[in-house]
């Protein structure tokens, strides 16, 4: 996209494939008062699910497949996620140092490489002066597209069992995992809100292992629905599940879809992954003194001079859904009443834009 004025900033977007974070850019950069230019990149087959080592570089950047990354270089890159993060590090590398970073989600290392990091509530990243903290996730849903959904899925759903309980399946995350055994407790669990009467509707997502897929559909009674993720697929039941379903169980690694439902005010249970058990046991075998260790030495002064990682904790967010009542854990009564999710929006955006003008 070309700027409508010179006296604009050059504003690059730069994301990877996955929708979930993307939403959560997208959300913002539609309320800019500039436009921006995206640049989206793929990456190459060893790091399309694994992690690369985090630092300035393209190595892990499939380039034949990518959009280009070339001169004139932007005033302002935003992006998420540590694949496309080292793209926008090494980006400002080559400005220079002149290109500013907003990043959304967790550094995994030092807070002073970006001039902004805005992070949601599982990410345990301190206070500082260019760290924003929301309570959620910011994606939002696009309403003409859920109306457009509604319409092109309402005979199918009407057609099958109610009530129709939507299962959002995402996949193994360190350090939790999702296995045949999960996928058998998440169903069983989902049961108890459909009855004998309703139908299950389970998705699964890109990260969802095979034998976990197998597993679920095992578990499946004869109307129930099981839709397998596919790239590029076209008929994706996702947002037709948003608008139609009475009642979702998410499992609780995919923030974004959890933040979805929330933010549409739908019944939310929430399943919970279990540690792995190569994790369980190590826990257990540290010495008790580790656990003496003060937190800001663990989780702040470690980080920060780039040892560590700023930790996750997935289950941040899911106690604050509960306790405000948006959600319940998979298994619980779902919530009848709902209050309007927090809206951060705005000041997110007002930040960037102080950043882009400074």
């Amino acid at each position: 996209m070309t700027r409508d004025k010179p006296s604009a900033p050059r504003i690059w977007v730069v994301v990877s494939d996955k929708a979930g974070d993307n939403a959560q850019v997208d959300a913002v950069v539609e309320r800019l008062p500039w436009p921006v230019e995206y640049r989206r990149l793929q990456f190459k087959k060893p790091f399309r699910k694994g992690k690369p080592p985090f630092f300035a570089s393209l190595y892990h950047v499939d380039k034949t497949r990518s959009d280009p990354l070339a001169p004139p270089w932007p005033d302002l890159v935003i992006t998420i996620g540590r694949r496309p993060a080292m793209a926008a590090m090494w980006i400002r590398r080559k400005s220079g140092d002149r290109t500013r970073i907003v990043l959304f989600g967790r550094p995994k290392r030092r807070l002073l490489h970006f001039a902004l990091v805005v992070v949601s509530a599982q990410f345990q990243v301190p206070d500082a002066s260019n760290v924003i903290s929301v309570a959620l996730p910011l994606m939002r849903i696009d309403q003409d597209r859920l109306t457009r959904e509604r319409a092109h899925w309402k005979a199918h759903f009407e057609r099958l069992p109610h009530p129709v309980i939507a299962v959002l399946v995402g996949g193994a995350t360190r350090p939790f995992v999702f296995d045949a055994d999960s996928a058998a407790e998440l169903i069983r669990l989902a049961r108890t809100y459909s009855g004998t009467t309703g139908s299950l509707y389970v998705t699964t997502s890109r990260r969802t292992p095979v034998a976990a897929i197998a597993a679920l559909q095992g578990h499946l009674a004869e109307h129930d629905r099981l839709y397998e993720w596919r790239a590029e697929a076209t008929d994706n039941p996702y947002f037709g599940l948003l608008a139609l379903a009475d009642g979702f169980v998410v499992t609780g690694d995919s923030m974004s879809m959890i933040t979805e439902v929330a933010r549409l005010n739908r019944p939310l249970a929430i399943y919970p992954l279990h540690r792995s058990k190569l994790v369980t046991t190590a826990r257990a075998l540290l010495p008790s003194w580790i656990s003496g260790i003060p937190t800001w030495f663990k989780y702040r002064l470690l980080p920060a001079v780039g040892i560590t990682a700023f930790p996750r904790d997935l289950t941040q967010i899911h106690r604050q859904l509960i306790d405000a009542g948006f959600a319940v854990p998979a298994g619980a009564p779902l919530p009848s009443t709902h209050r309007q999710a927090i809206d951060e929006i705005d000041r997110v955006v007002a930040a960037i834009v102080r950043q882009a003008s400074g």
